[in-house]
């Protein structure tokens, strides 16, 4: 007995065996991109041998003292043909149903996040949804205030049990491209509802932008000065008003007729901790993105930007800067394309006039910007499918199709597809008028209904805008007015709602807003949301 418990003791003395572990998208079901080196990482034993073995290929790698271990695989040519990869160390593991294609990251906020389910046709296109080839992985969403290593997720095929879950932008981007290269597509989706792209961001990389010098400041001091006890006593007191004036408001509806109820009060939130709010900067960028870094991909689709918009001129800095954040991580100036904010009444009364400054705008602005600035780069433009009274419209199927243009163009050498609807490119001055030339005009420009071109204005260096006349001539459009005999500037679809903005090209594809004018944004020197608030509370 006494020689069994000296054994058990040193039995207990030592460390248990690492087992070969990998990060949650290594699992069955997985897509793998093809034409690339493929990157494969896990952890094991420090200094344990590790095998990979997958389509005729044999990697042998040894983990580091830190027991972490990566290997890569020669690039590879597509496959449908589902397939097993064994790993093998001191345990052995074994991925089954894998296939080689095309993998796309999927990122942003609400309109990338919304499911099939909420999508146009939903019935239609989940009963339809029978393409074992596509894959979704949807990393679930949650916050870290340092890079994390895994995340939680799993592949699914898109069939009708999973695909009405699956973001209905990131699924037609998928499916279009499936269709017309015949090739299984992965899509790696992480995204969360009105999220700032700061938050999407590595610290590191915000820290190098004067222009986030203010965020960061304003968020580091609602850190330090987090207290708990005082904020929930706070939201107690709160909650106990609003419990009193819902009373209050209920005895008295109780008394009137229908027509002369009013509304309950809205009730308090509860206070957001700083430490887990998705706003925090980088707090997404660590929990959602890093983890994922360097899955091989072949680029990134992005719709995000609404909740930024007061900070629109910002922006202009923030979203370049995040995607060189991404491909400098990832170590691959990977494809990057965005979806420009969809046209919206975004709660502000429809104005028939001229020259009204609009954060919309301006942020549709920024994105347009970058992406004529930023190589490998697409804007999908969607202002002809918003929808006045909400903000998620429901046409994802053709902002997918966009988005796919943009990659069956510049990724897959469909050189004859046209990816966007005429974007400006330069204007001339030229007496009473101004000349506009656009790239991307395909077969030619022309207008969506048939009739003469709509929302376009002009002004002179008086700033005062006025609606114009607007004619096509060839690839070009010529603007003028009566009342701007020495014209300096051009709007197009300048708003939130440009209501009949008609330019199109004859693919049917539309063009951005745009301005020619160099004037002040709205939003130049708002660079924290807290200055949003404040700037608010002063109107």
């Amino acid at each position: 007995m006494k020689h069994l418990l000296v054994f058990l003791l040193l039995l207990t003395s030592f460390p248990a065996l690492a087992d070969i572990s990998l990060p949650a998208f290594f699992s069955d079901g997985l897509v793998l991109q093809q034409g690339k080196p493929v990157t494969i990482w896990g952890n094991a034993e420090a200094d344990e041998d590790v095998t990979v073995t997958f389509a005729g290929q044999t990697k042998v790698t040894q983990a580091d003292l830190e027991g972490k271990w990566r290997i890569t695989l020669d690039p590879m040519p597509a496959n449908a043909t589902p397939a097993e990869m064994t790993l093998t160390g001191k345990n052995t593991l074994t991925l089954k149903n894998i296939l080689i294609g095309e993998v796309w990251i999927c990122s942003g906020q609400s309109n990338m996040q919304l499911p099939v389910t909420r999508a146009a046709n939903a019935e239609q296109e989940i009963a339809a949804a029978h393409f074992p080839q596509i894959r979704m992985f949807s990393v679930q969403r949650t916050t870290a205030l340092e890079p994390a290593t895994n995340v939680t997720g799993t592949w699914k095929e898109a069939n009708p049990a999973n695909v009405g879950d699956f973001s209905a932008v990131a699924y037609f981007f998928g499916r279009h491209l499936h269709q017309v290269l015949k090739v299984p597509v992965g899509l790696i989706h992480t995204s969360w509802g009105g999220t700032r792209i700061e938050a999407w961001t590595s610290r590191e990389s915000l820290k190098e932008r004067p222009c986030a010098a203010q965020l960061l400041s304003d968020w580091d001091g609602i850190l330090e000065s987090w207290d708990p006890t005082a904020e929930n006593a706070k939201f107690e007191v709160a909650k106990a008003e609003w419990q009193s004036q819902l009373k209050a408001t209920q005895e008295a509806n109780a008394k009137l007729p229908a027509d002369q109820k009013q509304p309950n009060p809205p009730s308090p939130r509860p206070p957001d901790d700083p430490h887990k709010t998705p706003h925090y900067p980088a707090s997404l960028f660590n929990a959602m993105v890093a983890p994922l870094i360097p899955y091989t991909i072949q680029g990134a689709i992005w719709y995000q930007g609404e909740s930024n918009q007061k900070r629109a001129f910002q922006y202009q800095e923030l979203l370049p800067n995040m995607i060189n954040d991404w491909r400098t991580r990832w170590n691959d100036d990977f494809s990057f394309y965005i979806v420009q904010l969809a046209s919206f009444g975004n709660g502000q009364p429809i104005t028939k006039d001229a020259g009204v400054p609009d954060t919309w705008a301006e942020l549709q602005e920024a994105q347009y910007l970058t992406t004529i600035t930023l190589p490998k780069t697409g804007l999908a433009v969607a202002n002809d499918i918003g929808e006045e009274k909400d903000i998620h419209p429901k046409n994802k199927q053709e902002v997918g199709r966009r988005l796919a243009l943009w990659a069956l163009a510049k990724d897959y050498g469909r050189t004859s597809t046209v990816p966007s609807g005429p974007l400006f490119k330069n204007s001339f001055i030229e007496g009473n008028q101004i000349r506009l030339q656009f790239d991307y005009v395909g077969s030619g420009l022309k207008t969506r209904d048939g009739g003469e071109l709509k929302h376009f204005q002009i002004t002179g260096e008086d700033q005062k805008w006025g609606w114009a006349q607007a004619k096509i001539v060839g690839d070009e459009v010529i603007v003028s007015s009566p009342s701007v005999p020495a014209p300096v500037g051009v709007r197009y679809a300048w708003a939130a709602w440009p209501e009949g903005a008609n330019l199109i090209n004859a693919e049917g594809l539309p063009a951005s807003s745009f301005r020619t004018d160099e004037f002040i944004p709205s939003t130049m020197g708002v660079t924290s949301p807290f200055q949003e608030v404040m700037k608010a509370d002063k109107k």
